[in-house]
């Protein structure tokens, strides 16, 4: 671990906190784990923190679709598709914060870079069979970096917005399964969640 300053702490719990990332590394590089050689791109050569420089890279269309799901319970799922909650509209709040937050990756997500987005939407549907609501975001820019990350915020952040807008209601309400569903463009190509 490196101090703000570059210098390295001297103490012994800095020092033990830096030895055990050393054996992580060196574990996580070990030929003999199985895996096949992978490199995490938003460390430096000696562990350190970095934002990716992506000006090598060519530009293309890139795009991801990223779901969540919040289960409200039937009290909440019935006053969200009464339009009876106090403080509003929950979905179509929702799905502006959704977007919103999208827009905003960057200052919530330190290493993300400030991407130009051509498209961002945001779907809540309600769920009647497990009075659920599930939240689809999807994104698109053309540039040099993926817009992962953009999708995942949106559903994330529209996911707690349902929460806060129905809170008063129950503290029963759970935020699940966010996950990325599908990218496309630069050079990693599709994505598609199988599981």
């Amino acid at each position: 671990m490196e101090s703000v300053f570059g210098e390295p702490p001297t103490n012994g719990l800095a020092s033990s906190a830096s030895n055990s990332r050393l054996n992580n590394e060196s574990q996580l590089s070990s030929p003999n784990t199985g895996e096949s050689s992978f490199e995490l791109t938003h460390t430096g050569e000696s562990g350190e923190a970095q934002m990716v420089d992506v000006s090598p890279k060519e530009s293309s269309k890139r795009t991801a679709i990223a779901v969540c799901k919040v289960i409200l319970g039937k009290k909440v799922f019935d006053l969200v598709l009464a339009n009876q909650m106090a403080k509003g509209d929950v979905l179509t709040v929702a799905k502006i914060a959704g977007i919103t937050a999208a827009k905003q990756t960057s200052n919530l997500i330190p290493l993300c870079h400030n991407i130009s987005l051509s498209h961002v939407q945001v779907d809540l549907r309600l769920n009647h069979e497990d009075f659920s609501v599930t939240i689809e975001g999807e994104a698109a820019s053309t540039g040099k970096t993926g817009v992962e990350m953009e999708a995942m915020t949106a559903v994330s952040i529209a996911g707690l917005t349902v929460y806060d807008m129905c809170k008063a209601a129950s503290k029963d309400i759970a935020i699940t399964d966010v996950r990325l569903m599908h990218k496309s463009g630069g050079k990693s190509g599709e994505y598609w969640w199988t599981q």
